[in-house]
């Protein structure tokens, strides 16, 4: 049992920032498998010899 009761503007700010971390996880989620569909297919090359525009 708490001491302190919990105000009902913090229960609706919880389910608020669930909510906002589901969401900045599947963004997360995105550009994790994006990249790596990139590296694998070979999209991502390192050419030593390239010039680097400088």
């Amino acid at each position: 049992m708490s001491l302190v009761k919990e105000h009902e503007l913090h229960k609706r700010r919880r389910s608020r920032n669930i909510g906002l971390g589901i969401v900045l996880a599947g963004l997360i989620a995105i550009v994790f498998g994006l990249t790596v569909v990139k590296v694998t297919r070979g999209g991502f090359e390192m050419n030593p010899g390239a010039s680097s525009g400088y």
